[in-house]
């Protein structure tokens, strides 16, 4: 299979000069605490990452008014996405994001969500992926094991996930017609519930993010056996890329923030100014360097929005060429 690798690895790219503007100086700010929606579970990669960010928040004084992070994972994001749609004008709702901001609105048809419509604020990092088993699998120590494991296994190899239309079932679906198996896919509530399921053994096999898997991997119950990046990142330089191995399969996930349709010009500055001065503090770059993710620049403004909607149009292409079926599971 071939993936549309120009418009999903183009966007590590993307990115631009920026300057950073104090967030909270004159001008609007937030008179009532800031709603932030996840959308997706509690300890997945999307969570972690936006405590961090209002942690991080918190930690400056960058708003005279808290972040309040707020989970809404149902369906697949779907709750999220129809929250943030009815939030129309609201200068006090953003939300974390990631690609089930465009896949569950391609395949959930009748959700009536176009996340193009919604207001970008900044593109926090590129986050990537890894293909995970338990280190207990000995017999599984490269790809090529790995595939010969599931093959042998049919329907009864289990590869953990966080739900139809989610980021780890469409490079499920993408890894089923590159290889030529067939698996069983166990959806969660959240990335770090498939993390626990992994080292629990309840599941054979992963796709997940590697702020999920950290705390495992380095406690030796997890092992990576490939990276689905175009380089090798420096979180796991013995690890082989797909592209190394001949497999054109690179995909990564969009951790941005954005609000509701009709955010006002002066909120829409005052929250990319602020996270433009978490994204280059060291708290953050930090973060991106020991957890994998690509963070070279805060893209942010009209670059952002057509950032969303090339992605929308390659997840569109993406969904088509692997089957809605292949991702839903139905």
């Amino acid at each position: 299979m071939r993936f549309l690798k120009s418009l999903l690895a183009g966007a590590l790219a993307l990115g631009m000069t920026t300057s950073v503007a104090v967030a909270g100086g004159h001008g609007w700010q937030p008179k009532k605490p800031v709603e932030f929606i996840i959308m997706a579970g509690a300890g997945g990669g999307a969570d972690q990452i936006a405590r961090l960010l209002q942690g991080i928040i918190d930690k400056k004084g960058l708003s005279p008014r808290p972040f309040i992070p707020i989970n809404k994972p149902g369906g697949s994001g779907a709750e999220a996405l129809r929250y943030l749609q009815d939030k129309t004008g609201d200068d006090h709702t953003v939300m974390m994001t990631l690609n089930s901001f465009y896949t569950t609105p391609i395949i959930q048809k009748d959700l009536g969500v176009d996340p193009t419509a919604f207001t970008p604020i900044g593109l926090m990092a590129m986050d990537t992926f890894l293909l995970w088993v338990h280190s207990d699998q000995s017999s599984i120590t490269d790809i090529k094991s790995y595939v010969s494991a599931v093959k042998a296994a049919g329907k009864d190899w289990k590869v953990g996930g966080t739900g139809s239309g989610q980021e780890d079932s469409v490079l499920t679906a993408m890894m089923e017609a590159e290889f030529g198996y067939s698996v069983t896919y166990i959806p969660f509530p959240g990335g770090g519930t498939v993390a626990k399921n992994l080292v629990g053994k309840q599941i054979d096999s992963t796709v997940n993010n590697p702020s999920e898997q950290m705390a495992f991997y380095k406690a030796g119950n997890s092992k990576p056996l490939i990276q689905f990046t175009g380089e090798r990142m420096a979180a796991f330089p013995d690890v082989p890329t797909a592209k190394e191995l001949g497999i054109n399969i690179e995909y990564y996930m969009q951790r941005s923030v954005n609000g509701p349709p009709g955010m006002s010009d002066g909120a829409v500055k005052f929250y990319t100014d602020l996270f433009q001065e978490v994204f280059d503090s060291k708290e953050w770059q930090d973060f991106c360097t020991s957890d994998g993710l690509t963070c070279d620049a805060m893209t942010k403004g009209a670059d952002l929005s057509k950032f969303h909607a090339d992605q929308y149009d390659a997840h569109v292409k993406l969904i088509a060429q692997v089957g809605a079926s292949a991702i839903t599971g139905e």
